[in-house]
């Protein structure tokens, strides 16, 4: 570890019924991996309300997926600028993308680092 290497890790929050469209469009364009979690959020739309038996009651996080991709520098843009189009449906709580530095990455299995452990 510690060698200098320029891969960025994309976090990506999406609505689950987009899960599909993105993860077909990311492997045209070359994504060879990426992980994926079932999880709950909140931003510009704040949660929303439902009837349940009769009662109303607010519902604070509102179902999403999370993806988070590891790829060089160089193929970072073609990722974000492809979950942004894929993922886009114009409405409030389309998502947001994070692209981070990534230090160094591990495969368990061979002990592989760097570029060579995507």
């Amino acid at each position: 570890m510690g060698k200098e290497w320029n891969v960025k890790l994309i976090l990506a929050t999406i609505k689950p019924y987009k899960l599909e469209e993105v993860r077909a469009a990311l492997t045209d364009i070359g994504v060879r991996g990426m992980m994926v979690s079932e999880i709950k959020g909140f931003g510009a739309q704040s949660g929303h309300t439902e009837i349940y038996r009769g009662a109303e009651y607010a519902v604070n996080f509102v179902p999403k997926v999370k993806l988070e991709i590891a790829v060089g520098a160089d193929m970072a843009d073609s990722v974000v600028e492809t979950i942004t189009n894929t993922a886009r449906t114009g409405k409030i709580g389309d998502g947001k993308i994070f692209v981070l530095d990534l230090a160094d990455a591990v495969r368990v299995r061979t002990g592989e680092t760097g570029q060579d452990a995507l």
